[in-house]
């Protein structure tokens, strides 16, 4: 595995972003590596072109602020409530341009109906703040 992947930690980025045996995972931003910071997957992982209902993991790479808001609105309303996101900005350590920061993706998510409960670095470009939905709105 490449060291980008692992983060300080050296715990594998699976492993981190909690993906299990039989996730169902869809990533939308990502560079074209992305799959092998993954690696190695757990058994039956499906790696989905786009996220949906089925869905279990969803890991969004933004760097504007205006497509972060879209997103989080248009996934909030196609992913079922137990669904994990992963919304992941560059740092500013890696002088990527970006309107994104930790505080930006809490201000637009938390009204939305989301939560962070984790946040942890995904490679020496990206961090990542796990986003699930409130408990009080999953219903059942």
């Amino acid at each position: 595995m490449a060291p980008s992947a692992t983060g300080y930690s050296g715990t594998p980025l699976a492993k981190k972003l909690g993906i299990r045996d039989g996730s169902r995972l869809a990533a939308i931003g990502a560079e074209a590596a992305y799959p092998t910071w993954l690696a190695p997957l757990p058994p039956n992982v499906e790696l989905l072109a786009e996220a949906g209902p089925a869905t279990d993991i969803v890991h969004l790479f933004v760097t504007r602020r205006e497509e972060l808001e879209a997103e989080l609105a248009r996934l909030r309303r196609i992913l079922k409530p137990e669904a994990a996101l992963w919304v992941s900005w560059p740092k500013k350590s890696a002088k990527v341009p970006t309107t994104v920061t930790e505080e930006t993706i809490r201000e637009l998510a938390l009204p939305l109906g989301w939560v962070d409960i984790k946040v942890c670095a995904v490679t020496a470009v990206w961090s990542g703040l796990k986003l699930v939905v409130r408990k009080a709105l999953r219903g059942g």
